[in-house]
């Protein structure tokens, strides 16, 4: 069964972990574009100077806090947004946390609780999610990571919970197609992004963890995600750097195991000495962190990314270097000196 997606301005979304970030981003594009919110997280408080400030602007937003973690604070979310708005188009599963340090010396206790938001949140959101729109039509868009199909060094437990979400949201997938559910599901896999993901993190280390370059703006993530609300994809890779960075894991997995371990470790690290450890977001929200989109990286942040683009837009972008070409042979056969036919000199 084909599924047919409504426009932004016809929808409702609710999205997880839209205190801060690429959930926040997204939500104050989608509150532009006309959509009704649902916004989820764990700070009530972030949360409520949210929506205050998009209803200031004219949006429909409720808010709903919850751990995604907790599967009956996921179906209250879900209650709340029937309720309220009849219903939902799509769904948003974006909440996440990471932690730095080497395997061996996380505790199992974190590591379990990042698979409690990172993983278990996911499925939470993704099964609650479905239930309704099996019945009405709709999206379900999970947020990956160029980590889903490659690791990294000292955030170990984040690539084994985005290789965790890759598995599940495919295999749900195929069920969904064999079932005919008028439900599309995307998997979006951003590269380093610019947001609080380093701020929220619990770290390990001696020195506070950086990301490592290239750096994506967040924008760029949330326009991913809405064009997914409109338009069914199965992957989205934003930024070239995480389809490179996939691609080499498939086909030269052992090249890309020798660069991690050249460059991966100090391209994390920082020259800042480690703060305390226990001021993190793993268990529970820092007061300050929510309600910012972007950490402020001091480095170059790209803000387009011409590849993720192309691939969503392969029509208007085949068209586009199309007359791009054709002007460039305009502007050559204009510039190239006639031949005459007159006598030799």
């Amino acid at each position: 069964m084909k599924t047919q997606l409504k426009p932004l301005a016809e929808q409702v979304i609710v999205i997880t972990g839209a205190s801060s970030g690429i959930g926040l981003t997204t939500a104050r594009m989608a509150a532009e574009r006309g959509a009704r919110l649902v916004l989820v997280a764990r700070n009530g408080e972030a949360l409520e100077t949210i929506a205050g400030d998009l209803r200031a602007l004219g949006a429909e937003v409720i808010h709903v806090v919850a751990d995604v973690g907790k599967e009956d604070e996921v179906r209250a979310a879900a209650r709340t947004a029937i309720e309220h708005f009849g219903g939902f188009d799509t769904w948003v599963n974006n909440a996440g946390v990471s932690i730095f340090g080497r395997n061996e010396e996380v505790s199992r206790e974190d590591q379990r609780r990042l698979f409690d938001t990172n993983f278990w949140g996911v499925v939470h959101g993704s099964l609650v999610a479905v239930e309704h729109l099996k019945t009405k039509g709709g999206a379900l868009i999970n947020l990956g990571s160029e980590l889903s199909d490659t690791a990294v060094p000292l955030q170990g437990m984040y690539s084994a919970s985005k290789h965790a979400v890759k598995g599940f949201t495919d295999s749900l997938r195929i069920e969904l197609m064999e079932e005919g559910a008028p439900v599309s599901v995307t998997l979006i896999k951003p590269a380093a992004i610019d947001t609080m993901f380093v701020p929220h993190a619990k770290n390990y280390m001696d020195v506070e963890p950086k990301l490592p370059p290239p750096i994506y703006a967040p924008d760029l993530v949330a326009n991913a995600i809405l064009e997914a609300a409109q338009t069914p994809h199965r992957d989205i890779y934003v930024g070239a750097a995480s389809k490179l960075t996939s691609s080499t894991a498939h086909h030269a997995p052992a090249v890309l195991d020798a660069l991690m371990k050249r460059l991966m470790f100090k391209q994390q690290r920082s020259q800042t000495p480690a703060g305390d450890r226990d001021d993190n977001s793993l268990y529970a929200p820092v007061p300050g962190r929510d309600g910012r989109e972007r950490q402020g990286h001091k480095g170059i942040v790209f803000e387009t990314a011409p590849y993720t683009s192309a691939t969503l837009h392969p029509k208007t972008t085949a068209v586009a270097l199309g007359a791009g070409l054709a002007l460039l042979a305009l502007w050559q056969s204009r510039s190239r000196p006639r031949r005459g036919f007159g006598m030799a000199r």
